[in-house]
């Protein structure tokens, strides 16, 4: 295989159009390519391919650049609700376990705190060492954590989550002893199973946007458990699997309609919305369907809005 070699502004126009797609305005489409780089072009065209090397016949830059932009707002409207569910987990976890066992780092930060089993005695250990270096890093970094330090000599920790990764609240979370993360999984209504499968998945999501990684086809290695929502829905089943909504992008609006405050919900789905609506404007070689196939999104998507899981209760 060649290597790649640097293409100016013109000869990438140039591939673009011997691949079939339509430039309408060469300066504003140079402007884009430069600003955004070339490598989006690669990220975006799937939908507008015939085949691996020609575009769909009519196919315009514009509506690669479309898409293109309704990725970055699906992102940052996911990013803001992730924001809302990684503060509720951090309050809600240190909340708890500050009640129960208190909350200095003397207190919190020992091995009877978790589930200490022998095959999770070196997770809890790695665990707790990675918290305490963050204490330390962390400590004179941040005012809060810092006042606490100066005044009191320890850092409570509803101030320490705030300086921890989601990341690590989750896998925190996973190794606690079961009955507080039943008892933290019942603030969300979801069972602790289901919360355990759900936050990792809310933390890798949150980086994916952070890092402006591609979002809207993004498939998950894990599963979540089949839910109220996919019945209701009647999304189709394939040998009694549900084909969406189970690591697609649909799973991701699944999970934050069962961790999210129902205001807040409504208002991510009015967001995606008003974004999907304009994508469909923007299209003209392909249809919206096509876009919200690869999201996961059933046809009946908004009615999710109004489902409520009723009479549950998780354990």
């Amino acid at each position: 295989m060649g290597s790649k070699t640097f293409k100016d502004l013109n000869e990438q126009i140039n591939i673009l159009k011997s691949r079939g797609l339509v430039i309408n305005d060469i300066d504003i489409t140079k402007d884009i390519l430069l600003r955004e780089n070339y490598f989006f072009v690669n990220g975006y065209r799937h939908p507008f391919l015939e085949n691996e090397h020609k575009y769909k016949k009519g196919t315009t830059f514009e509506e690669l650049y479309s898409l293109f932009l309704f990725d970055r707002s699906l992102r940052n409207i996911v990013f803001k609700y992730l924001l809302i569910v990684e503060n509720n987990i951090k309050s809600i976890l240190s909340y708890q376990l500050s009640k129960k066992y208190g909350y200095k780092e003397s207190d919190y930060l020992k091995t009877k705190t978790f589930d200490n089993k022998p095959n999770k005695y070196r997770q809890i250990e790695d665990l707790i060492n990675k918290m305490k270096r963050q204490v330390r890093i962390n400590g004179f970094q941040h005012s809060a954590t810092r006042h606490y330090m100066y005044n009191y000599g320890y850092v409570p920790l509803w101030i320490l989550v705030k300086v921890l990764s989601f990341g690590i609240v989750s896998e925190m979370y996973s190794i606690l002893k079961i009955e507080d993360r039943i008892e933290i999984a019942k603030i969300f209504n979801v069972s602790a199973e289901d919360l355990s499968i759900y936050l990792p998945l809310l933390s890798n999501y949150r980086n994916l946007c952070a890092h402006e990684d591609i979002l809207y086809e993004n498939k998950t290695q894990r599963m979540i458990n089949d839910t109220y929502y996919h019945k209701m829905l009647g999304i189709d089943q394939v040998d009694s699997e549900y084909v969406l909504g189970k690591n697609d992008i649909f799973s991701l609006i699944i999970i934050l309609k069962r961790v999210l405050r129902t205001e807040d919900f409504k208002n991510m789905m009015s967001e995606l919305e008003n974004k999907i609506n304009t994508l469909a404007y923007n299209l003209k070689t392909i249809d919206i369907s096509s876009i919200r196939d690869i999201l996961g999104f059933p046809n009946n998507w908004l009615d999710l809005i109004n489902l409520e899981e009723e009479g549950e209760e998780y354990e």
